[in-house]
């Protein structure tokens, strides 16, 4: 199984545009179904993202990442955003993406798409955790050239 994550083409925007501040906005991380189909050019905003999973143990619009933190290494022109694992306990759902939005701004309409993750194929948790355990190296690194 081979696990993706790709930025949202628009991401910068929302941001230089300031719709999206990553030091003090809340970010999430939905999981959405097999049948939504990801557009890194096209997407720019939560309402965009169809097709969120449904089940025991998960609360409509995801969950909120926990202790999200940037840095920026200068030796290797690195830029990282990361946070916490995320676990849905005692859960009942299957998902093919995982993705992140600010959830700060008042509608789907107006909130910004980070970032999302294809599994590679379907995972589920019956009456367990569902559990994504972010790569080591950070959720997504940017390299500054």
């Amino acid at each position: 199984m081979a696990v993706s994550a790709k930025l949202y083409g628009k991401f910068f925007t929302s941001v230089m545009n300031k719709e999206a501040d990553l030091n003090s906005d809340t970010m999430k991380v939905m999981l959405t179904t097999s049948s939504y189909t990801p557009d890194q050019d096209a997407h720019d905003y939560k309402d965009d993202v169809t097709n969120e999973v449904t089940g025991t143990g998960y609360t409509a619009g995801g969950a909120t990442l926990a202790n999200c933190t940037f840095t920026y290494t200068g030796a290797t022109n690195v830029w990282k955003f990361d946070a916490d694992d995320t676990t849905w306990s005692s859960s009942t759902i299957t998902a093919r993406y995982a993705v992140i939005y600010d959830s700060t701004p008042g509608s789907d309409a107006t909130r910004p798409l980070v970032c999302y993750v294809d599994f590679g194929q379907d995972m589920s948790s019956s009456a367990g955790n569902f559990s994504i355990v972010w790569d080591s190296a950070g959720i997504f690194t940017v390299t500054v050239s």
